[in-house]
Order: structure tokens, then sequence, then C-alpha cells
């Protein structure tokens, strides 16, 4: 069984593993994150972003986060730097991970977005969660949850 945990000082000690497997398979998403985060320009710790760790037994198994999404008018987050470990997919690592950002996320804004280009599983794999295709030029995919029953809204028995 795996751990989600939220990272907060420091990248996970053994974070150059993901970038490795990520380099290989030609996504430059983990060497963004370990840049943005040495240098200080993202560290997932403002305006409600988060960045969570998801650790399985061999140790280090994903990363993935959410931060402020600037390119919609109302309230929204986005998904950000996701990777699994090619190792430790196909095991629900992704899922369960992609579901703890989600939850923290939801909790600040009702939009979520994405931008599922890295790979040709990732599109399916936020289809998977709720997510839709849009034609954006900034984002590929939009979650919203369920539409809510109005405050005050009559519910029948």
């Amino acid at each position: 069984m795996e751990t989600i945990v939220r990272v907060q000082v420091e990248l996970p000690a053994d974070i150059e593993l993901l970038a490795e497997a990520a380099d290989a398979e030609g996504v430059p998403n983990m060497r963004k994150l370990i840049s943005a985060w040495r240098s200080g320009e993202q560290r997932f710790d403002r305006n409600g972003a988060a960045l969570f760790a998801a650790y399985a037994a061999r140790g280090l198994a994903g990363v993935g986060g959410a931060k402020p999404e600037v390119n919609l008018v109302e309230p929204a987050m986005r998904m950000h730097r996701f990777f699994v470990h090619p190792s430790c997919r196909r095991l629900g690592i992704g899922r369960r991970l992609a579901q703890a950002v989600m939850t923290h996320a939801l909790s600040r804004v009702e939009v979520l977005t994405c931008h599922a280009r890295a790979s040709s599983a990732a599109a399916p794999f936020w289809e998977s969660l709720g997510f839709l295709a849009v034609n954006h030029p900034h984002f590929t995919h939009l979650f919203r949850p369920r539409a809510r029953p109005a405050t005050g809204a009559a519910v029948s028995r």
C-alpha cells in the first residue's frame, strides 16, 4: 500500500530517480519541477498551491501538484507536474495521487484544469477522473464537480 504526503519544505530525496525516468520518456516536467523548486520560482506554497508525493514499497512512486490557474477569469486550479514512475503505473497509485491533489484543489475552487499532452496515456488518465477535453490554448482538459443544489432549494422525498 502506498502513502501520499504533502511536500512542503524539500523535494523528496529520490526525486532524481523520477526525473531520470521522465527524461527517458521525453517528459520534461520533473526537470522543470526540480529547477523551479531550487530557484524558488515554484515551491507550491502560495495561493493554495500544493505538491504531493506518493510512496510505495520501492520508495518514491510519483509526484503531482496543483497551482492557481491564471488562464481563466473564474477561480481555478491547474493540476501540475504529475509524473508516476513507470514501474508504479497501472497499480492505482497515480489515480490516488491525483485524487488527493484534486481534493486539496477543490477545497479552494470549483474548477480544475490540466495540460495532458506529455504522453499518449495522459488524456485518457485525466478523462477517467472526470476531466473533459476542451479547446483552450493553455490547457487541454477541464474538470467541474457535478452541480450541487442551490442553497435553500427544495429537496423531493
